[in-house]
């Protein structure tokens, strides 16, 4: 069945120092490669944090409850590189910044590809920058074959390794 979304179009995050976030995604993001927009909504300030595939917006929070990343709602937000190479150059930009983001490295754990940097908000949000993997592009490629709803890609080279 053919999907009927393409991507995640924006993401909002709630920030509870606006002007400490928008100095710190301001850096990030440029640095990343993004662009940045200032349009208040409902006459709220807000930053949009463009991208050819995506937006990432910081808005003022309504309370100064911090984030905790258990609670329900957002856990983390991971970004897509191209690549380990792109990975480890995002990782250079951010420790130019003096952003602390732990080194590159793998995460069997999550896949035996993952290759991923991490980094925290002013707020504590939870930042990640992720290598595409081949697992990923397997999905795309494979993605009109696949007929069943849980774990597609994983019972479709079942049924081709024949078990």
């Amino acid at each position: 069945m053919t999907s009927l979304l393409q991507g995640i179009d924006h993401i909002y995050l709630s920030v509870t120092d606006f002007a400490r976030s928008e100095a710190f995604y301001d850096s990030v993001m440029a640095a990343l490669g993004l662009h940045k927009g200032d349009k208040a909504i409902a006459g709220e300030t807000h930053a949009h944090y463009v991208a050819p595939t995506f937006q990432l917006t910081i808005r003022p929070a309504r309370s100064d409850t911090g984030f905790d990343a258990y609670r329900a709602g957002l856990h983390h937000l991971c970004f897509q590189a191209a690549d380990r190479d792109a990975v480890d150059e995002c990782h250079r930009r951010l420790s130019a910044l003096e952003v602390s983001a732990t080194a590159p490295a793998v995460y069997p754990e999550y896949n035996p590809e993952y290759y991923a940097t991490f980094f925290e908000d002013p707020d504590g949000i939870r930042l990640e920058v992720v290598a595409r993997t081949s697992y990923r592009d397997a999905l795309v490629a494979r993605w009109d074959e696949f007929d069943e709803f849980l774990n597609p890609l994983a019972k479709l080279l079942a049924r081709e390794a024949g078990q």
